[in-house]
């Protein structure tokens, strides 16, 4: 045997970038823990790490293609499997037109350095507009805020939770996730490292999350009102004249109609409907006014519901008005070494609506649709019609809307292919399956979560292990793909870009490049490098013609009437009076860390959360099955009562449902859990941005 070593690198499960440190000896991991030597995560890092070493050693994971037969799945080769996937695809396009093939794309893309690389040449090789994604079923609300106020999709704010002193939390559940469009590991040191300087953090959330039980105040609000919320918060502001713009006055457009606006907003007025009273919400507000630094965060709850686009834009607009933007303490853009922004130019004309799906009309925006609507685009015929699809890295049966209907559709396409480690609820109707190499296997470079992070940091890590001659990386498969669609030699010069190559250049002609920024440097430096504190630098970053905010954008006006029509609406459906939200759980990572022993082993964690006088009402008891019903489906699930969720409301998590003929994850098969996606609705979204609306499902419930 070969001596014990040590490797540095990021986890790559979830947002947080904690850094790990890794020792292995021959090709058997020892360890996984935190790196100390980290300049961000100093050392911290979640139990979800360790699924690093077990999608390794799985055995359940797929290292070569297979192919479905009648008889049942078979081994073939590489070059086999991409002749027949080419020759599929261009056999339906050229018969069907370039849109009848389409991909979807699952959240561990977001954290693949080689894949964030070629995607975007691999969709132009196959000509489709066809695109969809795990980013609306969870984040595109935050993409268009910030296009239509700052010019570009990507340039969120996030919150300096180093140095505030106030912290509203609506909708998030940061310490589970550590972070979430908030690139933060270790967010329960930092929230008590707020308190221990005297500052406070409040949570808004149907649900006593563990981050409402670690904050000075929780205030239960019902799903979807939190825009309502909101707009009685910048109704305070105003009505206060507290409005401070601080080094933003000259930059800001809109100020005048937004304070128009809000006056038909009081905190009277809308206390009936989001369940918080009125005086709550004023010492709220006032709370936010007195603080020396404050920032306000809307994550999920926010985002996944039917008003997603009205929450992430005024979130915004309460940071402006506050004197809370681009400011130390407040909302702050970071300034990433590979800036994803460096070629957007101010003024740049944005694709929001550039394309509608076919059937509904919702809109195209940042290359893609929103997946609610990707069954409905299989199943409907006509011009236009998807008739094959190619999924990466994604199980969208079990974490999109109305996903048992996606399954119906996903069967009845004339071919589909997969790049997956798994034979799962989604791959199962593919026609091949394409193995990746998983995390320790391939380097590793943060793209897209160093423009979410609290800090500027920076870390490089090349692979742990060396992937075996049978196998190809996830990139190597999307390039592959790539030649024979285009009909590109495999000796052509292009074919041997590596992510490393393309990574080297943004480095060095990045806003570090002059001071040394590359990949050599950042293999001299394993643990990583911390560029600094978040600055301010919105004159710098913003995109818009003019450059300045536009506070209040004309698609959030049009889309005003929708919210006012709730404060008309009966307060319940009679047919299904509660009202279900998700939740996040410490151990899972969506559907993809389910097969991982150490973070399913325990008791039943895929429970429905009850209150405790909804419970007596129906007459059930802890741990007996109900039967959930909604518009859309039915489960039977285990209860679990508490006074931690608001009554009225039930809760679930998502990412299970692995009990499903055809699959094979075995570990995930004895902690199977029930769909949370056979009760939400795909027709349920957000009208605005075209987010699915996961959260506010109206269920009914019964003893099973």
């Amino acid at each position: 045997m070969s001596e014990i070593n040590t490797h540095y690198r990021n986890c790559n499960i979830c947002e947080a970038m904690c850094g790990l440190e890794i020792t292995y000896q021959d090709k058997q991991i020892l360890s996984i823990k935190g790196d100390q030597l980290d300049p961000f995560s100093q050392g911290y890092n979640c139990p979800k790490a360790l699924a690093l070493e077990d999608f390794y050693t799985d055995k359940d994971r797929l290292k070569t293609p297979i192919r479905r037969t009648a008889t049942g799945w078979e081994d073939i080769s590489w070059d086999e499997a991409f002749i027949e996937i080419t020759e599929k695809f261009k056999g339906i396009q050229q018969q069907h037109g370039k849109n009848a093939l389409a991909v979807y794309l699952g959240n561990p893309n977001a954290h693949s350095l080689g894949n964030a690389l070629f995607l975007r040449p691999f969709m132009k090789s196959l000509g489709t507009i066809n695109r969809f994604s795990s980013a609306s079923a969870d984040q595109l609300p935050h993409h268009v805020a910030a296009n239509f106020m700052f010019g570009a999709g990507m340039l969120i704010p996030v919150p300096d939770i180093d140095r505030t002193d106030f912290m509203l939390i609506i909708g998030g559940n940061p310490v589970v996730s550590n972070g979430s469009m908030m690139t933060a590991p270790n967010v329960i040191g930092r929230m008590k490292a707020i308190q221990k300087r005297g500052g406070k953090i409040v949570v808004v959330d149907p649900r006593r999350t563990r981050t409402a039980k670690i904050a000075d105040q929780h205030l239960f609000i019902r799903p979807e009102k939190d825009a309502l919320l909101l707009l009685a918060l910048i109704h305070c502001v105003f009505d206060s004249n507290m409005v401070n713009l601080r080094h933003l006055e000259t930059q800001v457009d809109g100020l005048d109609d937004v304070e128009s606006l809000a006056k038909h907003y009081s905190p009277e007025l809308v206390a009936e409907f989001v369940g918080i009273n009125a005086t709550s919400i004023r010492t709220l507000a006032a709370d936010m006014l007195a603080a020396d630094s404050a920032v306000c965060y809307s994550r999920m709850g926010a985002s996944t519901q039917t008003f997603g686009g009205l929450c992430l834009w005024l979130t915004n607009v309460l940071n402006i008005i506050t004197g809370n933007f681009d400011r130390a303490g407040g909302a702050m853009f970071p300034q990433p070494a590979f800036d994803l922004l460096r070629n957007h130019q101010p003024g740049h004309k944005s694709s929001f609506g550039q394309h509608q799906t076919r059937v509904r009309k919702l809109p195209f925006f940042n290359g893609e649709f929103p997946v609610a609507t990707l069954a409905e685009e299989i199943q409907t015929p006509g011009e236009g019609q998807i008739r094959s699809v190619i999924t990466v890295a994604g199980n969208p049966v079990l974490s999109a809307p109305s996903g048992h209907k996606l399954a119906q559709a996903f069967a009845g396409l004339d071919y589909m292919v997969s790049v997956d480690i798994y034979l799962n609820e989604t791959t199962q109707y593919a026609n091949i399956i394409l193995p990746g190499t998983t995390g320790v296997e391939n380097s590793h470079f943060d793209i897209f979560f160093n423009s979410f992070s609290v800090r500027n940091t920076v870390k490089y890590s090349p692979p742990l292990f060396d992937q075996q001659p049978d196998q190809r990386s996830d990139w190597q498969i999307l390039k592959q793909i790539s030649a024979r669609m285009l009909n590109i030699a495999t000796d052509d010069p292009m074919q041997k870009i590596t992510p490393e190559m393309l990574l080297d250049m943004e480095l060095k002609k990045g806003p570090y490049g002059e001071e040394g920024m590359s990949l050599q440097k950042l293999i001299d430096n394993p643990h990583g490098i911390d560029i600094g504190p978040l600055m301010p630098c919105l004159a710098e970053r913003i995109k818009t013609a003019d450059g300045k905010v536009n506070l209040f954008p004309q698609i959030y006006r049009d889309d005003l009437p929708r919210l006012d029509a709730v404060m008309a609406q009966p307060a319940r459906d009679q047919a299904y009076p509660f009202e279900l939200i998700g939740r996040r759980l410490v151990k899972s990572h969506n559907t993809w860390t389910q097969n991982s022993q150490r973070l399913i082993k325990g008791k039943n964690l895929c429970t429905l959360e009850v209150h405790s006088q909804d419970a007596q009402a129906l007459g059930i008891k802890q741990g007996q099955l109900v039967n959930v019903s909604s518009a859309v489906g039915e489960i039977v699930i285990e209860v679990a009562i508490t006074d931690d969720i608001q009554q009225g409301v039930v809760s679930m998590p998502q990412g299970w449902g692995h009990n499903q003929k055809g699959t094979n994850m075995s570990v995930a098969a004895t902690q199977p859990g029930v769909s949370i996606n056979d009760l939400t609705d795909a027709n349920r979204v957000d009208m605005l941005t075209g987010n699915a609306a996961f959260n506010g499902t109206p269920v009914a419930i019964k003893a099973a």
